[in-house]
C-alpha cells in the first residue's frame, strides 16, 4: 500500500511527489479527469441509449458507489468526489460548476484536499437546493442525497483529522 491506499488523485499526488513533483501533478490531474469521465461517461451512454431521467440518476448513484466500493478492490476505492463531479457536470452542470468553484477557493485557501472536496460538495448541495426545488423527470432529491451520504461517509476519517487539526496539506 502506498500513502493512504486510496485510488484518488490526492493519494496519487502524495505517492509520487517525492520522485518528481511535476510528474506527480500531471498524473494526479489525469486521475481526476479519468475518474470524472467514469461518472460522466456512463451518464452520456445512458443518454445516447435514450434512457429516461430515472435510469440516468440510478446510473449516477451506482457509478459513485461503484467507484467508492469497487468489487475489484475488495469493496474499497476512492472517495467519490471526481466521479460525482463527472456525473453532476452532465446532469446538473451549473450546480457542478458552483461546487467546483467552492472546491477551488477552499483548496487554494486551506491546501487541504479533503476540506476542499467537502466544501465543493457543500457548495453543490446548497446551489442545487436553491436552483432546483425538484429534479425534472424524477421529482426527488434521493439520488443526490445518496451520493452525498456516500461521499461524506468515505470522508469520515478525513473529517476526524480535520477536527483534530491533523489532516495533511497538499503541495
Amino acid at each position: 500500500m502506498v500513502g493512504s491506499g486510496s485510488i484518488g488523485a490526492t493519494n496519487v499526488l502524495r505517492a509520487l511527489q517525492q520522485k518528481n513533483i511535476a510528474h506527480a501533478k500531471k498524473i494526479a490531474l489525469l486521475t481526476v479527469i479519468l475518474d470524472a469521465f467514469k461518472g460522466a461517461g456512463v451518464i452520456l451512454a445512458a443518454r445516447a441509449c435514450d434512457l429516461g431521467a430515472d435510469v440516468q440518476w440510478s446510473v449516477a448513484v451506482l457509478s459513485v458507489i461503484g467507484h467508492c466500493y469497487s468489487p475489484f478492490l475488495k469493496f474499497d476505492g476512492g472517495k467519490g468526489i471526481a466521479t460525482g463531479v463527472g456525473v453532476m457536470l452532465v446532469l446538473l452542470p451549473i450546480e457542478a460548476m458552483l461546487g467546483l468553484l467552492a472546491w477551488f477557493v477552499v483548496g487554494k485557501w486551506s491546501k487541504i484536499s479533503s476540506l476542499a472536496s467537502l466544501a465543493g460538495l457543500g457548495g453543490f448541495l446548497i446551489s442545487h437546493y436553491f436552483l432546483n426545488p425538484t429534479i425534472a423527470g424524477i421529482e426527488s432529491h434521493a439520488p443526490i442525497i445518496i451520493i452525498a451520504v456516500v461521499i461524506i461517509w468515505k470522508h469520515l476519517p478525513n473529517i476526524q483529522r480535520i477536527l483534530q487539526g491533523k489532516e495533511q496539506k497538499i503541495v
